[in-house]
C-alpha cells in the first residue's frame, strides 16, 4: 500500500513514464526521506537480516527463500505494512513477496513482523518495476496487490501512474493462469484509469463479469486500514478491481 509516498508539495518530480520497455522509463515510487523509529530500527537489526532479500539481477527460487513450496503474492507498495501484516496473517500457507523503497514503511513492517510472529513475509527495499522484470520468473506468482498506488492527481502527472498497459502487459507475463491481479484506489479517475488498462489486456479477465460497473466488492482478506478509514469518514469512495489471468490463446 503506497499511502507513504503519496505526491506532497516538496516532493521531488518522478521520472515521467510514457514507457515501460526500458526498465528506468517508470518506477513503482516516489522518492521520498523519512525518519525510523527506535522500534523500527531494532526491527531491521533483530528481523531484517532473516526478512529482507537483496535485490539481484537474477530470478529467485522461491522455495529456496521460504524454505517451502507454496503459493506466491507479489505486492508492490505496502506502505507501513498495516494491511501486508493483516492478510499474512489470514493466510498463513501463502508467501508474500513485499516491495517498497520507503525505508521507515520497511521498519515498520518488520517490526509487525517480530510482534506477530509471521514467517511467510519477505521484503525486497528495491523499485518494484525492476524486481518484477529481473528477479521473478514466467509463470512464477499466483497474485498480485497493489493497493492505493500514487494516484497523481493533476492530469498533467498522469503520464507518471503506475498502471499503465506495457507494465500490465509484463506483469501478465508472471502470472500463472489463474492467478490474480487486485488493485484498490480511492481516487475515482485513477479507479477508471485502471479499469481500462486492465480490461484492454487480452490476458486478463474481470471477476466482476459484464454486468455492473466492472468494479468488485471488498475481498474478505483486504483489511479497512487507518488511511482507508478516514478517507471514508470524508465521504470518499474506494474501489477494488479483480482480474485473473487467462491461458494464452
Amino acid at each position: 500500500m503506497t499511502e507513504t509516498t503519496r505526491p506532497g508539495d516538496t516532493s521531488p518530480p518522478a521520472t515521467d513514464a510514457t514507457d515501460v520497455a526500458h526498465h528506468r522509463s517508470i518506477r513503482s515510487f516516489v522518492r521520498r526521506t523519512g525518519r525510523t523509529t527506535i522500534g523500527q530500527a531494532k526491527a531491521f537489526e533483530d528481523v531484517g537480516p532473516a526478512y529482507l532479500l537483496p535485490y539481484a539481477p537474477e530470478a529467485m527460487h522461491f522455495t529456496a527463500v521460504y524454505g517451502r513450496t507454496a503459493p506466491t503474492i507479489l505486492e508492490i507498495g505496502f506502505g507501513m505494512g498495516e494491511a501486508t501484516a493483516h492478510i499474512a496473517a489470514l493466510m498463513p500457507s501463502t508467501n508474500f513477496l513485499c516491495c517498497e523503497v520507503h525505508t521507515p514503511g520497511v521498519g515498520a513492517l518488520l517490526k509487525r513482523i517480530s510482534e506477530q510472529g509471521l514467517s511467510n513475509i519477505r521484503i525486497v527495499q528495491h523499485d518494484a518495476v525492476e524486481v518484477l522484470q529481473h528477479m521473478l520468473a514466467p509463470l512464477s506468482l499466483d497474485g498480485v496487490h497493489i493497493f492505493f498506488p500514487d494516484p497523481w492527481h493533476k492530469k498533467k502527472h498522469n503520464k507518471r501512474r503506475l498502471i499503465q498497459p506495457p507494465l500490465i502487459a509484463q506483469l501478465v507475463t508472471r502470472l500463472k493462469p489463474g492467478g490474480y491481479l487486485h488493485c484498490a484506489t480511492d481516487w475515482q479517475p485513477y479507479a477508471e484509469q485502471i479499469l481500462e488498462v486492465l480490461s484492454a489486456e487480452p490476458l486478463l479477465k474481470n471477476t466482476a463479469g459484464t454486468s455492473g460497473d466492472g468494479y468488485a466488492s471488498k475481498p474478505h482478506y483486504r483489511p479497512l486500514t487507518k488511511f482507508e478509514n478516514r478517507g471514508i469518514k470524508l465521504g470518499h469512495g474506494v474501489w477494488d478491481l479483480v482480474f485473473t489471468r487467462v491461458q494464452a490463446p
